[in-house]
Parts: structure tokens; C-alpha cells; sequence
């Protein structure tokens, strides 16, 4: 029987370690009520991507979304993704439809 897990599921997306700080606290402080699934994308990029659909995933499990990535590309078609699936997405310091931008 496959293990049960519990706890809200968190997919974070990151570029060159962006994310690795913000993970380290959840890890630590979330008292293990979160499961963690980290998306590192670091392959060079070019400048403007017009089809991410090779880069990010069809179907992400998770309840949230933790947008860590550099490339606006990325990011708008991660918010767009995740809109499509009902999983609502953070993504500090940036202005992008379809997610919560808070200041950081």
C-alpha cells in the first residue's frame, strides 16, 4: 500500500537556486504540514521562450504554487497553467495575471 502523506501540497518552481532560502524556512518552520515538490530550471535561456510547454510540466500536483522562476515567460505561462488547473499562485515582487503578486 502506498505511503499516506498529509499536509498541504506545495510545487515551487525556481531558476538558479532562487528559491533555495524560501525552501530551507518551509522545510524548517512548517512543522511538516507541507509536502514539497521543486521545480529547478536551469538550463540556458533565451531571451524571449514562445513555447514553454517542452520546460514546464502538463499537470502539476499541488494545492499552491510558489513561482520563484526569473524568465517572465516562464512565470506567465506557469500563472496561466496553474489558472487552467484551479492552483493559485504566489509570485513575490512581479506583476503577472492570473497570480498573487505580493510586494516583497
Amino acid at each position: 500500500m502506498p505511503e499516506t502523506r498529509s499536509g498541504q501540497r506545495v510545487a515551487i518552481f525556481q531558476q538558479g537556486n532562487s528559491a533555495e532560502a524560501k525552501i530551507a524556512g518551509i522545510r524548517r518552520y512548517g512543522g511538516g504540514r507541507f509536502q514539497l515538490e521543486c521545480f529547478a530550471i536551469d538550463q540556458p535561456l533565451p531571451d524571449v521562450l514562445d513555447d514553454t510547454s517542452a520546460i514546464l510540466p502538463d499537470v502539476i500536483p499541488a494545492d499552491l504554487v510558489l513561482d520563484y522562476l526569473r524568465h517572465p515567460d516562464l512565470s506567465e505561462d506557469l500563472a496561466v497553467l496553474c489558472e487552467r488547473q484551479s492552483i493559485p499562485v504566489i509570485a513575490p515582487g512581479r506583476t503577472i495575471r492570473y497570480a498573487v503578486t505580493p510586494p516583497t
